[in-house]
C-alpha cells in the first residue's frame, strides 16, 4: 500500500470502485458540502472535491475534503496547476496529508478565460504530469522538487485524468503512458457515452500493458434532458455524445430516468 486509503485498498483488491464528485459552493456554507456528502455516503467509496472547477471561484478543495472527512467520508482532493506555483502546490499536499487527506487527483484546470475571472493570470509553473511526478517524489523519495529533504512521511494515492475521446485520438494512450510513468496510481476518465470508441481506447492501452500498471475508473454523467445531451455533444470539448443518445432523450417521456437508464446500459 502506498497510502492505505479505502480507495486504494478497494482498487488493489480488484473490486469495482465507485467515486462521485461534489462541487464546493461559491461561498462559505459548510452545509452545502455536508448535504452532498450525506447523499453520496452509501453510494461511493470516495468523493472527489473539485478545485475551482470551470475556472469559477469556489470554496477550496482542501476545505471541502476536510468537511467530508469529518463526516467519515473518504475524499479525493483535486489539484489544478492553473492557480498555484510549485511552492503552493507542494505546501497544499503537505497540509492535506497532515489533515488525513491522502487521495490526490492532478489536473491542469480549465482555462481561466472561461470562468468568472477571465483576466486572471494562469500560473502553470508546472504541468499536470510534473505535478504527478512531484507527488511521487514527495512520497517515495521524501524530496521536494528542489531536491531538499521532506520532514516526515507523505503517503499519497496519486490520481490523474484521461480523455479517451479528444483529438488526436491516437495520442491519448501515449499521454496516458506519460502520466503512468510519472507515477499515477489511478486514472479517472472523461464521461463515456461512445462505448465503442472507449473500448478501442482500452484495447490500445492494454496492448501497451498499461492496464497492469494503473487502475482505470471510467467516468459517467447521466444526462438529464435532451438539451443537456445536445449541449454536451456540440459545445463540450472532448466529450463525444452519439446522435442516438440525443434522439433517445428527445423521445423520452421521463428524460431523467432515461438518462440513468442509458448510463446503466453502458456498464
Amino acid at each position: 500500500m502506498k497510502a492505505g486509503t479505502r480507495l486504494e485498498r478497494i482498487l488493489a483488491s480488484g473490486k469495482f470502485a465507485v467515486t462521485a464528485e461534489a462541487g464546493p459552493p461559491k461561498g462559505t456554507s459548510a452545509e452545502v458540502i455536508r448535504k452532498k456528502g450525506e447523499l453520496l455516503r452509501r453510494c461511493c467509496d470516495a468523493v472527489n472535491v473539485t478545485d475551482n472547477q470551470t475556472a469559477i471561484v469556489r470554496m477550496s478543495s482542501l476545505a471541502g475534503c476536510l468537511l467530508l472527512r469529518q463526516q467519515g467520508i473518504e475524499p479525493v482532493m483535486q489539484m489544478v496547476v492553473r492557480d498555484r506555483n510549485r511552492l503552493a502546490l507542494q505546501g497544499d499536499v503537505l497540509g492535506a496529508v497532515a489533515l488525513g487527506i491522502n487521495n490526490i487527483l492532478c489536473l491542469s484546470g480549465d482555462h481561466q478565460k472561461f470562468g468568472n475571472h477571465p483576466t486572471a493570470k494562469g500560473v502553470f509553473d508546472i504541468d499536470s504530469i510534473q505535478l504527478i511526478l512531484t507527488l511521487k517524489m514527495l512520497r517515495d523519495e521524501k524530496k521536494f522538487i528542489s531536491g531538499e529533504d521532506v520532514s516526515g512521511e507523505v503517503p499519497v494515492f496519486i490520481g490523474a485524468v484521461a480523455n479517451p475521446f479528444a483529438d488526436p485520438f491516437e495520442y491519448r494512450v501515449s499521454r496516458l503512458a506519460k502520466k503512468v510513468k510519472a507515477g499515477a496510481d489511478f486514472i479517472q476518465t472523461q464521461a463515456v457515452y461512445d462505448v465503442p470508441k472507449f473500448a478501442r481506447w482500452m484495447e490500445m492501452l492494454t496492448e501497451r500493458g498499461l492496464d497492469k500498471k494503473v487502475h482505470i475508473l471510467a467516468g459517467v454523467i447521466p444526462v438529464r434532458s435532451a438539451g443537456m445531451a445536445r449541449y454536451m455533444r456540440d459545445y463540450v470539448p472532448g466529450v463525444t455524445v452519439p446522435d442516438e443518445i440525443v434522439t433517445r432523450m428527445e423521445k423520452a417521456d421521463n428524460p431523467k430516468e432515461e438518462g440513468v437508464r442509458i448510463v446503466l446500459e453502458m456498464y
